[in-house]
C-alpha cells in the first residue's frame, strides 16, 4: 500500500542515452528522459536507441546538452565565450530535435548537464546568458532547473516554462547545491538511503544535509540517475511503492 501523501507527486525522471547497459531494464519506470545530445556523451546513433525504447514504453524524452565535454563526460567546468557555448548547446539541442523528429516525438523539455548544471545554479552571469538563449530560441520549452538557485530566480523573472528539479540520490548541502562528486556520501546507491530521501521528499517536503540540516524543498520532477551503480534494484521498488503501479507494454 502507498504511504499517505499529502503533497502532489512530482514526475520521475532519469539522464539516459549515456551507454549503460541497464537503459532498458530502467525505461519502464520513469515518466520522462533527459537523453545525452552529444555534449558529453552521445551521437545520433545512441539518441535513435534511446528514442526506440521510449517509444516501445510510452515515454517523453527531452535534450541534455552540456559543456562539450566528451572526455570529462562534462564533469568539469568550462571558460568558454559566450557565443561559443551558445554555439554548441544549439548544436546538440538541434541534434536532439532530428533524432525526435525521425521518431515522432517531441522534445518535453531541456536539462543541462553535469558542471553546467551546477554552474547555472550559482553564477547569475551563466543563468541569464541560457535563460536568453532559451526565451529566444525555445520559449514554449520547460527547463529543468535546480531549486533556490541564480537559475531559477531568471525563469521566474523573465517567465520561462520550468520544472524544479531535485535528485533523489545526490545529498545536498546547506546552500541547496549538490554535495562535489568524490565527497563520502554523495550519491545514494543504497535501497535505503535513497528511500530515505524520496520519502522525505514526498510526505514532508524536506531535504537532510548529511549534517543533519532539514531544508524545505519543492520538486516538480524528481531525477534518479541512470548510471547510479543500485538503480536497478531501487528504481521498480519506489515507483511501484510510491506512484501508482507502473503498467508494462504487452510485447
Amino acid at each position: 500500500m502507498n504511504p499517505t501523501l499529502r503533497f502532489p507527486l512530482p514526475q520521475i525522471n532519469c539522464d539516459l542515452g549515456e551507454g549503460i547497459a541497464s537503459e532498458e531494464a530502467i525505461f519502464p519506470y520513469l515518466d520522462v528522459a533527459s537523453l545525452a545530445c552529444g555534449g558529453h556523451f552521445g551521437n545520433i546513433n545512441t539518441l535513435n536507441a534511446s528514442m526506440a525504447l521510449a517509444k516501445r514504453f510510452g515515454k517523453k524524452v527531452g535534450a541534455h546538452p552540456s559543456y562539450p565535454d566528451l572526455a570529462n563526460f562534462g564533469r568539469l567546468s568550462m571558460q568558454l565565450p559566450p557565443a561559443v557555448l551558445l554555439a554548441t548547446l544549439e548544436a546538440q539541442i538541434s541534434l536532439f530535435v532530428k533524432a525526435a523528429q525521425e521518431s515522432a516525438l517531441t522534445m518535453d523539455h531541456i536539462k543541462f548537464h553535469g558542471a553546467l548544471y551546477n554552474d547555472i545554479a550559482k553564477d547569475a552571469s551563466l543563468a541569464s546568458l541560457l535563460t536568453d538563449f532559451l526565451g529566444s530560441n525555445y520559449p514554449g520549452i520547460p527547463v529543468f532547473v535546480p531549486p533556490n538557485s541564480e537559475m531559477e530566480r531568471q525563469v521566474l523573472e523573465k517567465g520561462l516554462p520550468f520544472r524544479r528539479e531535485v535528485f533523489a540520490d545526490r545529498a545536498y548541502l546547506i546552500n541547496y547545491q549538490l554535495s562535489p562528486r568524490g565527497t563520502i556520501g554523495a550519491l545514494l546507491s543504497t535501497r535505503a538511503a535513497v528511500e530515505h530521501q524520496v520519502r522525505s521528499i514526498l510526505l514532508e517536503r524536506q531535504l537532510q544535509t548529511p549534517s543533519g540540516i532539514l531544508l524545505p524543498i519543492t520538486a516538480d520532477t524528481l531525477c534518479f540517475h541512470g548510471d547510479n551503480p543500485g538503480i536497478v534494484a531501487f528504481l521498480p521498488y519506489l515507483r511501484t511503492t510510491y506512484w501508482i503501479e507502473t503498467k508494462l507494454p504487452v510485447l
